[in-house]
């Protein structure tokens, strides 16, 4: 498959069973796209072969609710990444998405009686038509925001759909998988969640993808409505194989007071770019970023995050962490916007990298607009490598440089660590371990 056509998005809407207002709009950022071209900033993506890629993946199961019922193949799959015991030991609902299709999904009952809502989202599509018409791709990332997010609303599959009604405290975390097993393949998944005036939620995302030598594509897409006084915790650990190219998007409409949390893990794939985004449209919304990236092996790690304050009162603070290693390439972009009426704007943004040999790199591009005077910005980086004076000192007290090294990378990562559930924090640990030992 060379470009992907008319008729493959017919398909996928046919065999969704969708409504015409989804398959038009389908169809709409398929013209765009088609117009488009490669943004010509940024990682070089010339090794991704868009002539080889199955653009869209059936997993051959429908979805279930009972473990029980899922394919052997694919059940032993996510039995090896945690996701029934996950369930059973922490989580307040769960889904698993294998390729293109969900194939278990599962909420807590006294969350059902309290109206939240977790759906797979083309299941979303056709019960809830009128939330998800209204905000799909709408006003939080329409798809004419750039070349991947016109491809993502022509072909997107499966994902995440979450409801959260007025007032509603989701006390157990949400989380669901994303494994894409196939090669040369692509996916896209939609995640849209809808935290309703007061409600708070913590959501968290796992995706992975097995090492082949041919290139595959991660196009997802992330919109979170955090209405008035609404608080959402949005968590991902990214760990694509060294032959994924993960070229996400993640946007957050904040409203008045509300309040949203990306914390986001990095450091699979051949090239990232992710920099997910924060509209501050309502007075007093505020927005944080917590990141760790680590490049690795000849990885490009292009990653950041934005802040856009369009109301007065807003705040947006952004912390990233990034380590680089055995040729390794960490870039930080951080965007910050304030508005010409956004009066007595906050915002702050630091960015550390920790460069772990002489092979490997690290990069700044900061970008700060500022309209208006009584706004407070306050933006510093900091590159720099474990010291010999370090070193010798923790050898001194018994140490070998192999634990000297992990000791000095955990202090450095320690911010973010902290900012994870517990469980996801050992995950995370455990997988830069994995890394830095390659």
């Amino acid at each position: 498959m060379t470009t992907p056509t008319h008729m493959l998005v017919d398909y996928i809407s046919d065999s969704k069973h969708e409504p015409e207002w989804m398959r038009a709009r389908r169809h709409e950022a398929l013209d765009l796209y088609l117009l488009s071209r490669l943004p010509e900033w940024g990682p070089d993506i010339s090794g991704l072969d868009f002539s080889s890629i199955s653009y869209f993946t059936d997993p051959n199961a429908p979805e279930t609710d009972s473990w029980k019922e899922v394919p052997q193949e694919i059940k032993d799959t996510f039995e090896k990444l945690g996701i029934p015991k996950a369930e059973r030991e922490v989580l307040g609902g769960v889904g698993a998405q294998y390729d293109s299709g969900v194939v278990y999904h599962k909420l807590k009952k006294n969350l059902m009686e309290k109206g939240v809502i977790f759906e797979n989202m083309d299941t979303a599509v056709q019960k809830y038509p009128d939330l998800v018409k209204e905000h799909f791709m709408t006003q939080c990332v329409p798809a004419a925001d750039h070349i991947f997010t016109m491809l993502h609303g022509a072909l997107w599959s499966g994902g995440t759909f979450i409801y959260v009604p007025n007032g509603v405290s989701v006390e157990l975390p949400l989380q669901a998988y994303f494994r894409m097993n196939r090669q040369s393949s692509a996916q896209f998944e939609h995640t849209l969640i809808i935290a309703d005036e007061g409600s708070e939620l913590t959501y968290i995302e796992g995706c992975s993808a097995p090492n082949y030598t041919t290139s595959s594509l991660h196009a997802g897409c992330v919109e979170l409505w955090v209405k008035r006084k609404a608080k959402v915790k949005y968590v991902s650990i990214e760990n694509w194989s060294k032959n994924t190219y993960n070229l996400n998007t993640k946007k957050a409409l904040v409203f008045e007071d509300g309040e949203v949390q990306w914390v986001n893990g990095n450091m699979g794939s051949a090239v990232t770019m992710l920099y997910p985004s924060s509209v501050l449209v309502g007075r007093g919304a505020k927005s944080e970023s917590v990141s760790i990236v680590l490049a690795s092996g000849r990885q490009v790690q292009d990653t950041g995050a934005k802040a856009v304050h369009i109301a007065s009162d807003t705040v947006s603070t952004v912390r990233s962490k990034s380590i680089s290693i055995g040729g390794g390439k960490a870039v930080f972009r951080g965007l910050v916007k304030v508005l010409q009426n956004a009066e007595r704007v906050n915002t702050a943004v630091s960015c550390d990298s920790l460069i772990m040999d002489d092979v490997s790199s690290a990069d700044t591009y900061p970008s700060i607009t500022n309209r208006n005077a009584t706004a407070h910005i306050s933006h510093e980086a900091r590159v720099g490598r474990i010291g010999d004076e370090e070193l010798f000192y923790m050898k001194s007290r018994g140490l070998s440089e192999a634990e000297c090294v992990r000791m000095a990378v955990g202090g450095f990562v320690e911010p973010v660590i902290e900012a994870l559930p517990f469980e996801y924090a050992l995950e995370l640990n455990r997988l830069i371990e994995l890394e830095m030992k390659q």
